[in-house]
């Protein structure tokens, strides 16, 4: 059944990756990707012209792209093939296929494509929602990365936001109960299902995989559920702005939509005391 389940995420963003480079077009997809990048990037150093990335299931190649406009050399990796081909002709258009490789596979097998220390920054942003085992997939990020400087970028689906989804913007107070202890929720863009973390469950899987997390922001907090007179397109620049405000903030990133952890290897003494 596991594998069915994981084939079945496969095939979904194998055929569904001109639904997903359109919904990044919308203000939604546009905010969750312009505020994950503005916090991802307060913790980069100032000199990014050594630094090596890598962007676990990349998709279109937004993150990448922007990254590699700042001078970091990324590694895109991603399972499908049209993904791939989306990233590959956004790097074109930027101008930076200088700096950027693409390879085809699966994140949950990174061990088996980079050594170990290979990296100073990754991108994990949407990927463990959809995979068979979190933990193992964070093990591997960890084993990737350089040393306890380098960063662990990782964005998930929340699951405080899912109840006050169904509850203000769907209107539906049963399957808001139901949220509250679900681990699984709704994948309205592909269809299927998507996990759901919480703040203490994902603290622990970071700190079994000997990561710790060193900052947490809230994405798209109030966003999804302004009045319709409130132009999400003409506004937009407003309502990112008063996002920022709010994501920094722990008790509104506790009921945001997507949950942003910036975290780092734990050193030997944390680990002894972990």
């Amino acid at each position: 059944m596991k594998k069915m389940t994981a084939n079945a995420d496969r095939e979904r963003f194998r055929s569904g990756a001109d639904k997903y480079a359109a919904y990044l077009e919308t203000p939604e997809g546009r905010l969750r990707l312009d505020l994950a990048f503005a916090y991802l990037q307060e913790f980069l150093p100032q000199a990014t012209g050594s630094l090596r990335a890598l962007d676990l299931g990349c998709g279109t190649g937004a993150i990448a792209v922007r990254l590699a406009r700042l001078g970091l050399h990324v590694t895109l990796l991603d399972s499908s093939l049209p993904m791939l081909d989306f990233a590959r002709r956004a790097t074109q258009e930027a101008g930076v296929t200088e700096r950027v490789a693409l390879k085809h596979g699966d994140a949950v097998d990174l061990a088996n494509f980079f050594r170990p220390g290979s990296f100073d920054l990754i991108v994990c942003h949407d990927i463990l929602e959809y995979v068979e085992d979190p933990g193992a997939l964070l093990c591997g990020a960890a084993r990737a990365m350089r040393d306890s400087s380098a960063i662990l970028s990782l964005l998930v689906r929340n699951r405080s936001g899912e109840v006050l989804k169904a509850a203000i913007q769907a209107g539906d107070l049963r399957a808001a109960e139901n949220s509250l202890g679900a681990e699984w929720g709704e994948e309205s863009l592909y269809g299927g299902r998507v996990r759901l973390f919480t703040t203490e469950g994902m603290q622990a899987t970071l700190r079994a995989a000997s990561l710790t997390a060193i900052a947490m922001r809230g994405i798209r907090v109030i966003s999804d559920y302004l009045p319709f007179q409130i132009s999400r397109s003409s506004e937009y620049e407003r309502i990112l702005e008063l996002e920022r405000k709010l994501g920094v903030r722990p008790e509104f990133a506790a009921v945001a939509r997507y949950t942003h952890y910036l975290a780092r290897r734990m050193s030997p003494v944390m680990e002894e005391r972990a």
